[in-house]
């Protein structure tokens, strides 16, 4: 009776140990589960990615878990008043003016611990070592830095530039999670949304960042007129040199004359100017080109009354 028992106490002791070792995409499910219930850094999630870790050190999964546990406990939201109507391309949670009239905004701010965003880094180091050609891998280390660094985002800059470089030197086979297939068009898409998010910060940094990634694109993706719009744009906005934008949009519609980025960029111009003589030369563009029979009405009847002004 006793060796029964020891062979049946020693089995009820083996079970639950087969019953922890769980598939990779077992510690999936139950890893969205949780995550469902608690969030990404709520109770329990780190000691399942422990567990996880424990037995699948390698699964690309369980490390984006892990970057998305650092990168969110890392974080900590705070208001802030400034002095102007926009911050990092947000519009003020609470608008104020102080007792003089002046500008005294309350914005959102987030702040980063730096050792937790370091440790949220490092797993998606490894993640992207482990899949290089997962596109999506990069971009996600790229947004995580363009968060981190606010108003100046240097290194995001220099990590989207490398990614250009590999992209055109060694044309991987890009994969991407939410993307069926990563052609050209599509590539310069993705680049074309990171120039617009610099350009939305509303910083010096940022908009030196927009022209800096449109010009690193022009060496490889020549005359593209995606890029030449941001160059003139980036002297419109940021430096109001007319001169310089409407050479780059003029090189725009030179090649592609049904350019309505283009065409919309220089009547901005030439209305910021005051220059009548130059929004009729755009304006019948818009007559021709505008995708809208709206925007072609409005720019026939523009002209037609800037026409009787002779």
């Amino acid at each position: 009776m006793k060796r029964v028992f020891t062979f049946l106490s020693a089995l009820a002791l083996t079970l639950p140990l087969l019953s922890q070792t769980l598939s990779q995409e077992d510690y999936l499910r139950r890893y969205n589960n949780l995550v469902s219930r608690v969030g990404a850094a709520g109770v329990g999630v780190e000691t399942l990615l422990d567990k996880w870790a424990a037995d699948y050190p390698e699964d690309t999964d369980q490390l984006i878990a892990r970057f998305s546990l650092w990168f969110n406990k890392c974080q900590e939201s705070k208001a802030i008043q400034l002095d102007r109507d926009r911050y990092l391309g947000r519009e003020p949670i609470l608008p104020m003016t102080d007792s003089l009239g002046r500008k005294a905004n309350w914005f959102e701010d987030i702040t980063y611990d730096d050792e937790m965003f370091g440790e949220a880094q490092q797993s998606l180091d490894r993640a992207v070592a482990l899949e290089p050609t997962r596109l999506d891998l990069r971009l996600l280390r790229i947004d995580a830095l363009t968060a981190y660094e606010k108003e100046s985002p240097d290194m995001a800059l220099s990590q989207l530039k490398a990614l250009v470089d590999e992209n055109y030197r060694q044309h991987p086979a890009w994969t991407h999670g939410s993307i069926e297939k990563v052609d050209d068009e599509v590539f310069k898409a993705l680049i074309q949304d990171y120039c617009f998010t610099f350009f939305r910060l509303g910083s010096d940094s940022g908009a030196e960042a927009f022209r800096s990634l449109s010009e690193h694109m022009l060496t490889y993706s020549k005359d593209d007129p995606l890029f030449l719009n941001d160059i003139g744009s980036y002297w419109l906005v940021s430096k109001r040199d007319y001169k310089k934008a409407l050479k780059y949009y003029d090189k725009v519609l030179k090649k592609h004359p049904d350019d309505e980025t283009a065409i919309r960029n220089c009547l901005l111009l030439a209305r910021t100017k005051k220059d009548v003589k130059l929004e009729k030369k755009y304006l019948p563009m818009m007559v021709k080109y505008a995708s809208s029979e709206n925007d072609r009405a409005s720019a026939a009847a523009r002209l037609e009354g800037l026409n009787r002004k002779k």
